[in-house]
C-alpha cells in the first residue's frame, strides 16, 4: 500500500505533550527483546536527536520570531519522543552491551542502506564505511569478553558476524581525506537523500555517546579504546555529513528531517516484532505527520516551493534490519584494502595516509591491537561469531 506523508492528518500539535505518566514508557527486556527491536530503538534515538540539534540550529540562524516559536514547539515534542524512545533501553544493560548494540546498528543498517541505495558514488561511502563499523564491533566484543567476561552473542544473537573487518588501525586518515562529494540536491532521487541523512544520524549519535561514556571506564584498555574509535567516528560523521548538499536551504532541510522521521517512523511500525514498541512508532508517526505538515507550509511560504518537488510522492521501501551476513563477506573480500584520497577512493597506502599514520601511531600499538592481544592472552582465543564459516579471506582467518 503506497502512503503518502503529505496526505495524511496527523495528531494537532497542542494534542502532543505527554504528562509524565505517558512519557514512563516500560523497557524493553535484554534478554528477550529482539536484537533488532533495540537496533531500532538505537536508531530513532539517533534520528531524534539529529532533528533537535538541527532545530537548534535554525533557530540560532532564524531572524523570525514566529517561526523560531514554531521551532521551539515542535523541538519540545521532538525531546518528549526521544527521552520516550532512548528510556525504551533497559537500565539492566552496561554501557558496553549498549556499544556493541550501537555497532550492531551501524553495520546492519548501513549495509540495508548500502543495497539500496541507487547512486552508485553514495553506495561506494557506505560500502566503505561499513567495513570499519564492522571492524569496531569485533574489537568492542573483545572487550566485553575480556572485562565482563560474556559473549556478543548475546547481544547480536546469530543475526550479525563478529569478525575482523578493514583493521580499525588503519582508519585513522588525514582529515581532509574524509570529506566525499556532495550529492546535486537538483539530480538526487529523494531516497537517497533520506538515507545520507539516516546514516549521518546515526553515526552522529554514535560519536556523541563515546564522546561521554568512554572516561567512564576506569580500565585503560577500555578507555584507550574507546578514545581511539571515538576519534574514527569523528571521520566517520564528517565522511557522512558531506554528501548533503550543502546548498540546500534551511527550509529544504527542515522538510527533508521532517519527512525522514515520517519515512523511518512508518518503516519500523510495519516490521517491529514487540507490540508495545511498535505502539509507540505508530503514535510516533503520528506526531510526525502533523511536524511534516508545518514544515511543509513553512516551506511553501517563505522557499516559494511546493514540497511535492523535492520529496518522494509516496514512501519508498521500508527500512529493513535483517541479516547481511553474505554481503558483508563479499565487501571484505573486495574491499578490505581501500582508504580515501581526496573525496575518492584507492587500493594504495598513499603518502598523505602514511604520514598520518606515523603522526598518530607513533611507533605505539594502538588500543584496537591490544585488545585483541590482551584478549587471546586471558581467555584463550580472540573472541569472534563466524557463523556462514571462516572469515572469508585466509590471512585473516583464526588458526
Amino acid at each position: 500500500m503506497t502512503f503518502n506523508p503529505l496526505r495524511e492528518r496527523g495528531i494537532p500539535l497542542d494534542r502532543q505533550v505527554r504528562n509524565w505518566r505517558e512519557l514512563d514508557v516500560t523497557p524493553i527486556d535484554p534478554d528477550h527483546a529482539d536484537p533488532y527491536t533495540r537496533c531500532r530503538i538505537i536508531t530513532m534515538n539517533g534520528i531524534e536527536i539529529e532533528a533537535i540539534m538541527f532545530s537548534h540550529h535554525f533557530a540560532r540562524r532564524c531572524p523570525d520570531l514566529g517561526v523560531r516559536q514554531r521551532l521551539a514547539e515542535v523541538r519540545y515534542v521532538e525531546q518528549q519522543q526521544q527521552k520516550a524512545v532512548n528510556w525504551l533501553l533497559p537500565g539492566l544493560a552496561s554501557v558496553l552491551e549498549t556499544t556493541i548494540a550501537y555497532e550492531q546498528v551501524a553495520v546492519d543498517l548501513t549495509a540495508w542502506v548500502a543495497r539500496m541505495e541507487p547512486d552508485p558514488y553514495l553506495r561506494k561511502a557506505y560500502e566503505f564505511g561499513v567495513l570499519e563499523d564492522f571492524d569496531h564491533l569485533y574489537r568492542y566484543a573483545n572487550l566485553y569478553e575480556m572485562i565482563e567476561h560474556r559473549k556478543a552473542e548475546k547481544i547480536v544473537d546469530q543475526l550479525t558476524e563478529v569478525m575482523p573487518g578493514r583493521p580499525t588501525k588503519m582508519h585513522h586518515r588525514h582529515p581532509v581525506d574524509n570529506v566525499r562529494e556532495h550529492y546535486d540536491r537538483e539530480k538526487a532521487k529523494p531516497v537517497s537523500k533520506l538515507h545520507a541523512l539516516t546514516i549521518m544520524s546515526a553515526e552522529q549519535q554514535t560519536m556523541n555517546f563515546y564522546m561521554n561514556v568512554g572516561p567512564t571506564y576506569m580500565e585503560p584498555i577500555a578507555r584507550q579504546l574507546y578514545q581511539e574509535i571515538g576519534l574514527i567516528e569523528e571521520e566517520h560523521v564528517t565522511h557522512y555529513e558531506s554528501l548533503l548538499d550543502p546548498r540546500e536551504t534551511w527550509w529544504e532541510q527542515w522538510l527533508n528531517h521532517e519527512y525522514n522521521e515520517c519515512y523511518l517512523y512508518h518503516s519500523f511500525m510495519e516490521t517491529e516484532s514487540d507490540p508495545k514498541v511498535k505502539a509507540i512508532w505508530e503514535l510516533h508517526l503520528n506526531m510526525e505527520l502533523e511536524h511534516l505538515r508545518i514544515a511543509a507550509d513553512l516551506f511553501r511560504e517563505h522557499d516559494g516551493r511546493d514540497p511535492e518537488q523535492v520529496l518522494a510522492p509516496t514512501l519508498p521501501t521500508p527500512v529493513t534490519f535483517e541479516p547481511n551476513k553474505g554481503y558483508l563477506r563479499e565487501l571484505i573480500s573486495t574491499q578490505i584494502d581501500h582508504t580515501t584520497l581526496g573525496t575518492g577512493y584507492v587500493q594504495e597506502a598513499h603518502e598523505r595516509f602514511q604520514r598520518w599514520q606515523e603522526q598518530i601511531h607513533d611507533d605505539v600499538e594502538p588500543a584496537s591491537e591490544r585488545v585483541i592481544d590482551d584478549n587471546r592472552a586471558r581467555s584463550g582465543e580472540e573472541y569472534r561469531l563466524e557463523i556462514e564459516g571462516g572469515h572469508p579471506l585466509y590471512s585473516l582467518r583464526s588458526h
